[in-house]
């Protein structure tokens, strides 16, 4: 009996369905789509339900130790070698290693938003990267793109093999369909893809636009509470994981690699995006920020944004992080006779800071929802002007709140170097410096 042709317009697939979450920062998770996809007891059977093929995805050494090893199974309708071979895709707008780019200068700098884009541009076509340090071939360091996009990725799929993404959408919502199953991802909420998880992205309100920051180094994770206890900052137990979903496609598509900060592309004749179940500790999540349970001062002074902190690479210095990933959510200010914005201040460590909603309570003016700014190493930073005479003469008598904002930063322990584009383009805001150029002088040694 001959074998039917199949219908290349067929389509089986579970992506299509409503996502639903796994609970857990971390866990061994097990899932699948089809019952009996999962192999009871062993890893990789000789045969395989449902004729699928059994493929181990690494996201650390194979000795890593246990507390620190992630991995997963995957049982998949082809193995991800099935494609032709890669060839360049030309971009100019990604980097990967930053000894390459412009110097550094010791300015603050800040940016606009990036305007949405005049033509079709997909979530890849729209990632430009502004800063960064190291490089994704000595698996070290990171590169802080921004996105925006106006087109669904169709028959189009992507991955990084130089780190993992962390992803701050902005403004529009993100459904990521990842190998591993989808995320619907909004504002106010983040999500992170790992190194070498295939995606593609559509833009369910038409456009989008966010911050990404790409780790090269050791994965993303929960900090340590310390003497906060073991409550507190963000819980484990809000960090979602997609249970599995497939989709059984055959097409004409295209396969999107970025490595060493370059792009590739190659046709494949199928949607990666066929794992049927998988088990393991090495997927994607999302986060709602909103969750996030705030500490701060209840006597007086402003503590270190440390208790700001919600995910950490920690670095091979005990103490000392390679990316921490902080947030400026709304809470209540209740220390007295205590200036209660963020401090004057010089760091060692260097800040990126976004803004996804509403207004910093640093500044007032100027830092707007999709821009950033970045003060490095030693540069001098703080409140604006008007920020400094307000909080200096408020009534701290009473507790106040933060309300109606959600700021965020990626703080590094090593210089993070503006692109050339970041230092060329339209949206850097030339008088930023003006800011601090009210603050008047106070000093009067008659007077205590």
């Amino acid at each position: 009996m001959d074998t039917p042709t199949r219908n290349p317009n067929t389509v089986s697939s579970r992506l299509e369905i409503e996502p639903g979450y796994q609970s857990g920062f971390g866990n061994e998770f097990a899932t699948e789509a089809l019952p009996g996809a999962l192999p009871e007891g062993r890893n990789s059977p000789q045969r395989v339900a449902y004729g699928l093929y059994a493929e181990q995805l690494s996201g650390t050494a194979f000795t890593a130790p246990r507390g620190h090893n992630r991995r997963t199974w995957l049982y998949r309708i082809r193995p991800a070698a099935v494609h032709k071979p890669f060839t360049p895709l030309p971009s100019d707008r990604l980097v990967a290693n930053f000894a390459q780019v412009p110097p550094t200068p010791p300015n603050q700098l800040r940016w606009d938003a990036l305007p949405m884009p005049a033509g079709s541009t997909d979530f890849i076509d729209g990632c430009v990267t502004m800063a960064g340090n190291g490089a994704a071939e000595s698996m070290s360091g990171c590169a802080i793109h921004l996105y925006a996009a106006n087109r669904s990725m169709t028959d189009r799929f992507f991955y990084s093999a130089d780190g993992e993404l962390l992803i701050v959408p902005q403004e529009g919502r993100l459904d990521i369909a990842t190998e591993l199953g989808r995320l619907e991802v909004e504002p106010f909420e983040i999500a992170v893809i790992p190194r070498g998880v295939r995606f593609a992205v559509k833009l369910p309100d038409g456009a989008a636009r966010g911050y990404i920051c790409e780790n090269f180094g050791a994965l993303l994770r929960l900090p340590d509470l310390g003497p906060i206890g073991s409550n507190g900052l963000a819980n484990p137990r809000d960090f979602l994981t997609p249970h599995a979903a497939y989709e059984d496609r055959e097409g004409d598509f295209e396969l999107v690699a970025k490595m060493n900060g370059n792009l590739w592309r190659a046709d494949i004749g199928h949607s990666p995006l066929d794992v049927v179940a998988w088990h393991g500790n090495y997927a994607p999540y999302k986060y709602d920020l909103r969750r996030f349970n705030t500490i701060g001062s209840i006597s007086f002074d402003h503590p270190d944004p440390s208790i700001f902190l919600v995910l950490q690479s920690q670095s091979d210095t005990p103490g000392v992080d390679s990316i921490d990933f902080v947030i400026f959510p709304p809470r209540w200010l209740a220390a007295e006779d205590t200036f209660r914005p963020p401090w004057f201040h010089r760091n060692v460590a260097s800040e990126f800071m976004g803004l996804v909603h509403g207004v910093y309570d640093a500044k007032a003016e100027g830092f707007v929802p999709g821009g950033a700014s970045l003060h490095n190493c030693m540069s001098g930073h703080g409140p604006d002007a008007d920020t400094f005479e307000n909080a200096s003469h408020s009534d701290t008598s009473k507790p106040n709140k933060v309300a109606d904002t959600m700021a965020f930063m990626f703080e590094t322990r090593t210089l993070i170097k503006p692109t050339r584009f970041a230092l060329e383009t339209a949206q850097l805001q030339a008088h930023y410096y003006e800011c601090w150029q009210g603050l008047k002088k106070h000093f009067n040694p008659e007077q205590r």
